[in-house]
């Protein structure tokens, strides 16, 4: 049986709080509403989607495009899992030059960090113009109801992940 690494180092690691890894399950729960709607989009689901009054429907390019934006979105989220599970502490053994190395803590903040931001950018920014515009592309009002709810929950995905990342840099503080 091979010997696995084992993280080490001067670190004080105590298990994340209950209330960590339920926001880490959450996160992929948040992420998947607008997930099923493109998947929806790209099958044809009559979900009131239209531009300017016709139903949108996306050519191959652009359907092989929303398949794969809502499957990394969702694999994205799910990395933050990996900030409350042991997994998450060792580079996995398909890297090359750090496999079975600890994750520096650090790196994992700095990481998750822009992360957080990042989508909360993303998402508040996509929300303001929703706010703004309106349902300036003619969907219907149930279709728009629809889009709106799924989308919604996104706007969580940044600050549930900023909140994991202060646990986990509670969680892994140097000791000195």
């Amino acid at each position: 049986m091979p010997v696995t690494a084992v993280p080490s180092g001067p670190l004080v690691h105590r298990p994340a709080p209950a209330w960590a890894v339920r926001v880490a399950h959450l996160i992929p729960l948040v992420v998947l509403p607008s997930g099923l709607w493109r998947i929806a989009l790209v099958a044809g689901v009559p979900i009131g989607a239209a531009a300017h009054g016709a139903p949108v429907r996306p050519g191959f390019g652009e359907s092989a495009y929303i398949v794969s934006l809502s499957l990394v979105s969702e694999a994205l989220a799910l990395l933050s899992l990996g900030l409350v599970r042991p997994w998450g502490e060792v580079f996995p053994r398909w890297l090359p030059l750090l496999r079975g190395r600890r994750v520096p803590p650090p790196f994992a903040v700095t990481v998750a960090t822009a992360g957080a931001v990042a989508v909360t950018l993303i998402w508040g920014y996509a929300a303001w113009g929703v706010v703004v515009r309106g349902n300036d592309l003619g969907f219907t009002p149930s279709g728009f109801a629809l889009l709106v709810a799924c989308y919604l929950p996104l706007l969580l995905w940044g600050p549930l992940l900023f909140a994991l990342v202060l646990s986990y840099r509670h969680r892994h503080r140097v000791s000195r």
